[in-house]
């Protein structure tokens, strides 16, 4: 039986650890964040975890890498910010595009906006759920990040229902104004995530 933590030989048997389960528990009260797991040389299936928890680990060598919770969210955010600044100059393009008429164009940009303001919500929550940030608590000119989610859908559906109206003056007036202005409201909630991340 072989253990590796983050590169150190972890003595489970000394510490009455015989399972999986039971390591990972160890790892969990030491407020470290599994990332990455390999046993005997493989990645586990991870659909099975149940399974895995139990297995023994007698004869077998248990690999596993962490992270710090609060450094891998700061690192998300972190990318989140990038992405959004990837979104900001997609989404200018797609302007330019629709005001000279090469809208074909322009729906390939807003696809990719769509696609990292999207991959941005979701990471955002994740980050929330890890760290067990309420959203609630976090708040944009005043008002809780929750409802700046919320003015972000309903200018999705904006952006959606200008699409399918084929009313472009709206889009290219919804990109403009309001994107613009969310933008800046997500970037002032992530600075709010950071510094209560960082407490």
């Amino acid at each position: 039986m072989s253990v590796t933590v983050d590169d150190q030989p972890l003595p489970a048997e000394q510490m009455g650890l015989t399972t999986i389960g039971q390591v990972l528990a160890h790892i969990q009260r030491e407020k470290r964040l599994v990332v990455h797991v390999l046993l005997d040389g493989e990645e586990p299936d991870l659909d099975n975890l149940p399974q895995l928890r139990t297995a023994p680990l007698l004869g077998h060598t248990l690999f596993i890498e962490t992270t710090e919770p609060r450094k891998m969210a700061l690192d998300v955010l972190e990318q989140v910010e990038q992405q959004l600044n990837e979104a900001d100059r997609l989404t200018a393009d797609a302007v330019q595009f629709l005001r000279d008429n090469q809208n074909m164009k322009a729906m390939e940009k807003l696809r990719g906006c769509f696609s990292t303001w999207q991959h941005a919500q979701e990471s955002v929550l994740k980050v929330a759920q890890l760290l067990r940030i309420d959203l609630s608590k976090i708040l944009v000119d005043g008002k809780p990040f929750i409802n700046v989610l919320g003015e972000f859908a309903e200018q999705l559906r904006l952006i959606k229902s200008a699409l399918e109206n084929r009313d472009f003056v709206a889009l290219v007036d919804t990109l403009v104004y309001e994107v613009a202005e969310n933008g800046a409201h997500w970037r002032a909630a992530i600075r709010s995530m950071r510094s209560v991340i960082n407490g």
